[in-house]
């Protein structure tokens, strides 16, 4: 819960836009502000206090304890011009609460934390938990001092200025270790823990043996991933207990699932029982990976049998590969999701002009491949052998990564040994709509004219199916220097069904600074005019040129009213 806190008229009217916003998120603390901020310092993970900063610093200095538990504070100058991420900015997520309220009121946020400032991924802002010397490590990798990596796991990382050694040291592993001074250890999610039951198994029982089972086999309980087991224990209570008290998810399998799983230690009890031979080593089995820990059972004070049993696996680390939409080129178009990837890739794989677009967003040390026009292929190849090697890659593309783009090459290469996600752009063909007004309002298909790759045949069946059945086109590639005759082809077969005055938007470089839209009709538009950065939309027989705008409605009732 985040406690918004404000003093003035001013304040609230800006208290009062964020509470809207996010009604489920915030908590408004009325009264004397100085009871307002000690109770939501004590009752929220989070705080936005609409008061100069150097008041909140009086007012939070006696209670602040530890960074770690410290909930993040952000201060918004009751001008509503700056949001500065005061305290907890990694910790207590205030530097991203902070560009989140700026984003929402219109202020500049204001990020003063090191790693930030300079691109250098912060250690606690990976994604995994972190132990030890995180502050002085931090302070090396801006000093410049040799910082040395140890990844064990082969997690794939953000870029970091590390060197092979270092007095100071980054150890990416899921084994319990002694920590120095000058070493920060990952945990990356490596280790699920299969767990079998009793109908009434005591809570404890059950989390004392996978905790006893994780300690005595060197492991951090940090790296656990999930728990698994056999579907009918999906709502066992001591299962479920231990999963919540890991803070993990609880995986099921079906019986015939784990059947089929070979394991090292079969058992007639749960065959008799759920009708596996195995619960423990087959669900941490299941997906693969290394057995860590062989099926153990509970122990039990009173010498009775044990009730639950538990096993370890260990799974390999598996590269990452996003496959990123830029969107149409304007950068306030680019989502935070992408933002987000850009700055998680170690490796960039890209079309030169679009890795020019967004180069700055890059973190310092990000390793970018790129390639000209025509090598799509190449470069999702390549994507998925950086991806395979364990890397972090971003493979971008222009618009939506999957409407035309690198998505479909890439996946046709990657297999289920790496991760891949998916992480959508704004299309050219929404862009485009978005300047003509509202043309794809009801059913609409696009289609590229471009015969590199799909016959002409076939892309003349699709067009002359989307005018048979009056639906909306947005034409793609739609003409270039070596295809000139495509468009005026396509276009003819739509006014086979369409009246000459249908209207048809033509927008070039939508959202980019030589932007360009006009709306025309389709006896008029000259395809001379058309190149391949334009995007050409035909309406169907309800589209309406109203007041300069490009209207489809969202029925036929309106058409048939207008007549």
């Amino acid at each position: 819960m985040i406690g918004l806190i404000s003093a003035t008229a001013a304040g609230a009217a800006a208290r009062d836009r964020l509470a809207a916003a996010w009604p489920d998120r915030t908590r408004v603390y009325d009264g004397p502000v100085g009871d307002a901020v000690r109770r939501a310092f004590a009752e929220c993970e989070q705080l936005v206090c609409f008061l100069a900063t150097g008041a909140v610093v009086r007012l939070i200095a006696p209670l602040l304890g530890d960074k770690a538990s410290d909930p993040g504070v952000v201060c918004v100058d009751e001008g509503g011009r700056f949001a500065v991420s005061l305290v907890g900015g990694h910790g207590g997520g205030a530097n991203e609460l902070a560009r989140e309220v700026g984003e929402l009121l219109g202020a500049e946020p204001v990020v003063t934390t090191a790693t930030d400032a300079v691109g250098v991924a912060g250690l606690d802002t990976l994604g995994l938990p972190v132990e030890g010397a995180v502050a002085a490590v931090s302070r090396a990798l801006l000093d410049g001092e040799a910082v040395a990596l140890h990844n064990e796991s082969g997690w794939p990382l953000p870029p970091l200025p590390v060197a092979p050694e270092g007095t100071y040291s980054i150890r990416v592993t899921d084994r319990l270790v002694e920590l120095s001074e000058q070493e920060v250890v990952l945990r990356p999610p490596t280790l699920v823990v299969g767990v079998g039951a009793s109908k009434g198994a005591p809570a404890e029982e059950v989390w004392e043996l996978i905790e006893g089972s994780l300690r005595e086999a060197g492991l951090s309980p940090r790296s656990v991933a999930a728990l698994a087991t056999v579907d009918a224990k999906a709502e066992e209570p001591g299962i479920v207990g231990a999963a919540e008290r890991l803070g993990v998810p609880l995986v099921t399998y079906s019986a015939e699932e784990l059947a089929a799983v070979e394991v090292p230690n079969p058992s007639e009890a749960p065959l008799a029982a759920v009708g596996t031979p195995s619960v423990a080593e087959a669900s941490a089995l299941a997906r693969g990976g290394e057995l860590l820990v062989p099926k153990r059972k509970s122990v039990r004070a009173d010498g009775a049998p044990a009730m639950a049993t538990c096993a370890v696996v260990r799974r390999p680390a598996r590269g990452r590969l996003a496959v990123v939409g830029l969107g149409p080129g304007a950068r306030d178009l680019l989502t935070p999701r992408a933002k987000a990837e850009l700055q998680r890739a170690s490796v960039l794989v890209g079309l030169d002009q679009y890795v020019d677009q967004i180069r700055d967003l890059l973190r310092p040390g990000t390793r970018v491949l790129e390639s000209g026009l025509g090598a799509e292929e190449e470069r999702a190849r390549t994507a998925v052998e950086e991806a395979r090697r364990g890397q972090a890659v971003a493979l971008i593309g222009s618009g939506d990564a999957g409407v035309y783009a690198m998505a479909s090459p890439a996946l046709a290469e990657a297999s289920d040994d790496i991760d891949v996600i998916g992480v959508p752009g704004v299309t050219a063909a929404l862009a485009a709509a978005a300047i003509l007004g509202a043309p794809l309002g009801h059913d609409h298909v696009s289609v590229s004219l471009s015969d590199l790759h799909t016959p002409w045949e076939v892309i003349e069946r699709r067009v002359r199916a989307a005018a048979e059945a009056d639906i909306v086109v947005t034409f793609y590639n739609p003409r270039s220097r070596g295809r000139d005759w495509q468009l005026p082809k396509a276009l003819a077969i739509l006014a086979e069904h369409r009246d000459p005055a249908t209207p048809v938007g033509v927008v070039r470089n939508a959202s980019r600074p030589d932007e360009s839209a006009r709306l025309t009709t389709l006896a008029a538009l000259d395809p001379a005019t058309v190149d391949m950065m334009t995007v050409v939309t035909v309406g169907n027989t309800a589209t309406r040129d109203i007041a300069g705008r490009m209207v489809t409605p969202r029925g036929y009732r309106w058409q048939e009213g207008a007549q």
